[in-house]
């Protein structure tokens, strides 16, 4: 993608027939995510923490014009495997098949907090939680028209490892250096998937997008020095819209020049902004050695077993 063929929401593909889920997508990139590919004609399941406000979400879509039966509302707690498993077994009774799964939601920096089965909860949200949902539905994106996974991680990933010796943050918790932790297991995650799919001839491609730096309203949920630098100073003075942070993962959700294994971000400046470009994942992050490690820890902590084998 050159300057010249800067990429935009009006080149996503018609998505008529196709079925996606959005997780996270009531608000920020998630909800940008859905309003697009529903204004294809792509029909979008909302997988929300909070069903109320998801209804709202979609009230205000249905507002904008996009027709209301292309909008379904289906409650997801990605800190809680059991909210996980429930969401799949929705997902089976409703659908034969599923086109596109966007493991977009996430928290960041909360003070130290864990979920439901006693797993941090940044890592159980951002990474935990979606790697159980894509085990739990990769069945249902195999049978889908072009199927693919895009797992949002962050450019943040480049700044830490993933500490296997303290996930939970029992010896030391600092908030931002976890969420840089569960952003570097996304790109793990992410990476390890594509091997493994690709290893077994799978039609699912495993895609991995970024935002740059986006007001998403995730910063202004932050704790601590986070809120005040993210949420109060750099949003309004750095950060783009989630119009244009969604635009990553659009293009990894839609366009068909996408292949397996690529990192989509943006192509401004240190990757803070801009159009959706291909950008460079950390060798940290793509080792094949972490990746067979987290994998093989995350299917023990999930209780999800992939059918696919290791590269």
């Amino acid at each position: 993608m050159t300057k010249k063929q800067r990429w935009t929401a009006d080149r996503i593909p018609d998505q008529t027939g196709r079925v996606s889920v959005v997780t996270g997508a009531n608000s920020g990139l998630g909800l940008a995510t859905t309003r697009e590919l529903a204004r294809r004609g792509g029909r979008v399941v909302l997988a929300v923490r909070d069903e109320g406000k998801g209804r709202r979400a979609v009230e205000g879509l249905v507002a904008e014009g996009i027709a209301s039966d292309l909008l379904d509302v289906c409650p997801l707690d990605l800190a809680d495997l059991d909210s996980v498993r429930a969401f799949a077994g929705r997902m089976r009774e409703d659908h034969s098949r599923l086109d596109v799964l966007v493991n977009n939601a996430g928290v960041m920096t909360p003070p130290r907090t864990l979920s439901a089965q006693g797993h941090e909860l940044q890592f159980a949200v951002n990474h935990l939680g979606h790697f159980a949902l894509t085990g739990l539905l990769l069945d249902l994106l195999a049978a889908g028209r072009g199927p693919r996974v895009v797992t949002v991680s962050s450019v943040n990933h480049r700044r830490k490892g993933l500490g296997f010796e303290d996930l939970d943050g029992g010896r030391g918790y600092a908030p931002m250096a976890f969420y840089d932790r569960s952003k570097f297991a996304n790109a793990v995650f992410g990476q390890e998937l594509h091997r493994r799919l690709t290893g077994i001839g799978s039609p699912v491609l495993g895609v991995l997008a970024h935002p740059g730096y986006t007001a998403t309203g995730l910063q202004g949920k932050a704790s601590g020095p986070a809120k005040v630098i993210f949420g109060h100073i750099g949003n309004p003075l750095f950060a783009q819209r989630p119009e244009r942070g969604a635009l990553p993962q659009l293009y990894a959700a839609t366009d068909p020049e996408v292949r397996s294994g690529e990192f989509i971000g943006p192509d401004g400046p240190a990757e803070l902004r801009g159009a959706p470009t291909r950008v460079r994942i950390s060798d940290a992050a793509a080792d094949p050695e972490t990746g067979r490690r987290l994998w093989e820890l995350s299917e023990r902590l999930a209780g999800v077993r992939f059918p696919v084998a290791a590269g």
